[in-house]
């Protein structure tokens, strides 16, 4: 495991830990918000990923639990360009 990889693996598993704890609700909320923030980079990143690979939508979706319209609505701009396939799959 890289260095950097290994240090945001630890800081996720301090903020799901953090996010756990419901004897501190405000630190657990701010906790809750990092872990929303990563998994968003990180559905992103995979997202691309995927459609690097020759996934489509579809696909995608399928994956994440959700519908076609749902992922290509949350991703469609803010994917590199030129990843988004230009017809439906």
């Amino acid at each position: 495991m890289v260095m950097s990889t290994y240090v945001a693996y630890m800081d996720a598993l301090a903020a799901a830990t953090e996010a756990a704890d419901i004897t501190r609700p405000e630190d657990g909320l701010r906790a809750v918000a990092v872990l929303r923030r990563l998994t968003d980079t990180l559905e992103l990143a995979q997202v691309e990923a995927a459609l690097r690979s020759g996934m489509g939508w579809g696909e995608i979706a399928s994956c994440l639990g959700v519908s076609r319209q749902a992922v290509h609505k949350k991703h469609a701009k803010r994917v590199q360009p030129g990843l988004a396939p230009t017809r439906r799959r």
